[in-house]
């Protein structure tokens, strides 16, 4: 993944946002190419579905627990997986690093590995959120996100209903005090 200055990052929707699928959404950046658009999974969306129940669907054994939720990483592909993972546990070449503590992956093999043997810090998402061309640049400019940097203890330790207030906490502002405004925030 190419690096830029929104990817890695976390955006942080702002209240602005009125699209049910984003309202104060915290998204992890994962790729975004100045001009071209890019892609990111929403945190803090669970889905009504555990991790062994899609594994059943999918002819997996799960080897972990039966409360881990399936997390919705957005609108767009909502058939296909995506896995984030901690620095513990898994090596295999499908497996990308995003940031200090945070490795990406989309292979089937690797989630075959993670259900087999889970470690302790990995997430699975059904779908992402992405962007065209110049789309999130506007949104930005707009106002309607807050780009914050990411780390490993927001994306696999906070809970899905503290999220966004730990994210904007994460840069010194109380969430209660933020204005939405345009420009670049």
């Amino acid at each position: 993944m190419s690096a830029t200055a929104l990817a890695p990052t976390l955006l942080i929707a702002m209240d602005q946002v009125l699209d049910p699928n984003f309202r104060r959404a915290v998204v992890l950046m994962l790729h975004h190419e100045e001009g071209e658009g890019g892609f990111g999974l929403v945190l803090n969306r669970a889905m009504d579905m555990s991790v062994a129940s899609l594994c059943e669907t999918i002819e997996l054994p799960w080897n972990g627990s039966d409360q881990r939720q399936v997390d919705w990483g957005g609108p767009v592909q909502p058939e296909h997986g995506w896995v984030l993972l901690g620095e513990d546990g898994l090596s295999d070449p499908e497996i990308e690093p995003v940031a200090s503590g945070i490795r990406f992956s989309c292979s089937q093999n690797v989630l075959r590995d993670l259900a087999s043997q889970p470690p302790s810090h990995f997430r699975i998402f059904l779908g992402y959120a992405g962007w065209g061309q110049d789309q999130l640049e506007r949104e930005i400019a707009d106002g309607a996100w807050l780009v914050v940097p990411v780390s490993d203890d927001l994306v696999f330790d906070t809970e899905h209903e503290g999220l966004w207030d730990a994210a904007v906490r994460s840069l010194g502002i109380e969430p209660a005090t933020l204005v939405s405004t345009q420009g670049i925030n």
